[in-house]
């Protein structure tokens, strides 16, 4: 069990007494609970909270650090590096818009990390167990197992449930490469634990992890190689919009080995070697750290999962229906232990719909949730929906709109054209299936075309939505405009040209 974070400074000791404090005291169990939740990750906080105040008896089971990656070692940690990273790139740009400044940026890696840390502490309050202990849920710190269909034991404690719910997430893969091992490397679990910026890294995998931290690193100073399988970074996205980040990366100079797989790594005098099978031929890459992002592993050792009857695979995770049930009819699952798209936000809303359905007979399913996307690069790449190519593997045929940023006054003005918003449409008609959002901002513009899809608003309607002036959100009402052009056919102008000549 990894219950301890580095370095041990002040910050970190105020994370640990808040998810995990080292003098926790377990309440006496409950006869039987209405809903037992193992893992206290987003999925597991979100159904512990809820059920607890509908009225539920709730425990909830952690044996790490409460929170999960997102608070940890995820979501929360990268952006906080993120964000002094772009400043350092704003104020490299700052001469291209009349602002002269004194010199170079000199970015403090140790007070970029403090920084980090201080902001981690500070949030960690909502997910502490002092919290949800005054949420009305009994808390236990321990290693959570089935011993049957209807029990689980945490510290010697049988805790009795009519409803259960797996939320234990999944953690990095440690892909097989001969002596990477040996050599040592980083996952998103220690790379925030650095303490000195690496002059050196390598990066094996460009999905966003790999993606979001090759450019942080590159802007705060270090040299860069990002080690892809596929023929283009990011290979789940638009490969337009891959192909921005793409240039993006290479204006920045970090250095792309794409198409390419690591078959050895050892440790040489003048640091970490990678050695790289690519399509030009054997090639290497040294770093003084080696940081891995090929993927994730779902967490399912050491539950007892054959106890409940609950069935799973390695690989994939826990088996679920779209109801979100497992094979265990009382036990369900939420998060990234189950799911394939491996996301904060998605495992917020599954959870809720174990909610409905484990407690209160719902019916909800996984599928009829419309989930959206961003990897933090710069530019941001936001997604919902179907892509171009998924439409056509499913037969859906579609019409596409894109609108340059180029071409929205605001880009314009704050010198960030790179990018576009792209919207694909049921053929034929104007129901949204699918939109891509490329460039800064990306992430919150998403929202209100993830909004059109949930409600069933159409394009065309989006482009009776007044935006203020000049903002980037602009753009998806003037995709709304070219869809409602593309309903201005010949017939329909010759019947307006008669109208006007009459009425003149």
């Amino acid at each position: 069990m990894r219950v301890d974070v580095r370095p041990r400074d002040a910050h970190n000791l105020e994370l640990l007494a808040n998810v995990h404090p080292p003098d926790w005291q377990p309440p006496t169990p409950a006869p039987r609970y209405n809903l037992v939740v193992i893992g206290a990750g987003t999925a597991g906080l979100v159904a512990a909270a809820g059920a607890a105040g509908l009225g539920a008896r709730v425990a909830l089971v952690e044996r790490e650090l409460m929170g999960g990656d997102c608070l940890n070692v995820g979501c929360v940690p990268s952006k906080c590096v993120i964000r002094p990273a772009r400043t350092v790139a704003e104020m490299s740009m700052a001469a291209s818009l009349g602002v002269r400044v004194p010199g170079p940026p000199a970015p403090d890696f140790g007070a970029i990390m403090e920084r980090m840390r201080g902001i981690r502490a500070r949030l960690s309050r909502h997910d502490s167990a002092a919290r949800f202990r005054g949420l009305g849920v009994d808390v236990f710190l321990g290693e959570g197992r089935f011993t049957g269909p209807g029990t689980i034991t945490v510290g010697g404690r049988a805790l009795r449930f009519r409803k259960a719910v797996v939320a234990t997430g999944g953690r990095a893969g440690h892909p097989a490469i001969p002596g990477l091992a040996e050599t040592g490397f980083l996952t998103n679990e220690t790379v925030f634990e650095l303490a000195a910026r690496p002059a050196r890294i390598v990066i094996i995998g460009a999905g966003p992890i790999g993606c979001e931290l090759a450019q942080a690193f590159a802007r705060l100073g270090s040299e860069v190689t990002l080690i892809h399988t596929g023929d283009h970074i990011l290979s789940r996205e638009d490969t337009d919009a891959a192909e921005i980040l793409q240039r993006a990366f290479a204006a920045e100079r970090i250095r792309l080995v794409l198409g390419s797989r690591p078959i050895r790594v050892e440790r040489a005098a003048q640091g970490k070697v990678v050695h790289v099978e690519s399509p030009q031929g054997a090639v290497t890459a040294t770093a003084d750290e080696i940081l891995v992002a090929a993927g994730r592993v779902p967490n399912v050792e050491g539950l007892g999962l054959e106890a409940a009857g609950i069935a799973f695979d390695h690989t994939r995770g826990i088996k679920v229906d779209d109801h979100l049930r497992t094979s265990n009819a009382r036990v369900y699952a939420a998060g990234d232990v189950c799911m394939e798209e491996k996301f904060t936000h998605g495992a917020d809303f599954a959870a809720r719909t174990v909610i409905q359905n484990a407690l209160f007979l719902g019916r909800k399913k996984l599928s009829g949730l419309t989930i959206p996307w961003c990897t933090y690069t710069d530019p941001e790449i936001a997604r919902v929906g179907l892509s171009e190519s998924q439409a056509a593997t499913r037969g859906v045929a579609v019409d596409t709109f894109v609108r340059p940023f180029s071409e929205v006054d605001r880009a314009v003005i704050d010198g960030e054209e790179e990018g576009f918003v792209k919207i694909h449409v049921r053929r034929g008609t104007d129901r949204i299936v699918g939109a891509t959002v490329v460039g800064r901002h990306a992430g919150e513009m998403i929202g209100e075309l993830t909004l059109a899809m949930t409600a069933g608003i159409g394009l065309g309607r989006l482009a009776s939505v007044i935006h203020p002036y000049p903002t980037r959100a602009e753009a998806i009402r003037q995709v709304g405009d070219m869809y409602n052009r593309t309903r201005l056919t010949p017939a329909v102008k010759r019947l307006f040209a008669t109208w006007l000549g009459w009425t003149r």
